[in-house]
């Protein structure tokens, strides 16, 4: 299990999901604090390449020995890449969550949806 971290290089929604931008891309997990309260992810069910996903709805599901859980979109735009890696080896997703535990990366349709989301610091507080 990893510990505990907020990356400053993300950002952050609300409901538990990070985001790395990068030009037009983003690169999409879920934080620590999510697979956390999750326990031992078990299984990852993610959308297919060239899914339109929507900021704010749910893109993916993840399983962990407690429940189902939907993940929420930080951001708009098309899946142009799945970790196909979290088959074989979800508990990525709790050892790694921002690295080898990331599950979609995204071409963003409104890059200005970047500005509604938290920077490491508010989501931290969000917590308490």
């Amino acid at each position: 299990m990893a510990d505990a971290s907020y990356p400053d290089d993300l950002v952050y929604h609300a409901e538990h999901d990070w985001a790395r931008v990068d030009g037009d891309t983003a690169t999409l997990g879920i934080t620590w604090y999510a697979q956390d309260q999750l326990g031992e992810v078990v299984f990852f069910d993610p959308p297919a390449v060239g899914t339109e996903i929507k900021k704010d709805s749910p893109y993916a599901e993840v399983e962990s020995v407690k429940a189902v859980s939907d993940v929420i979109a930080p951001l708009s735009g098309e899946i142009v890449e799945v970790n196909t890696d979290l088959g074989d080896k979800p508990e990525a997703i709790n050892e790694d969550p921002y690295g080898e535990g990331w599950m979609v990366r995204v071409k963003l349709s409104d890059a200005a949806e970047k500005d509604s989301l938290l920077d490491a610091k508010a989501y931290e507080a969000s917590l308490s």
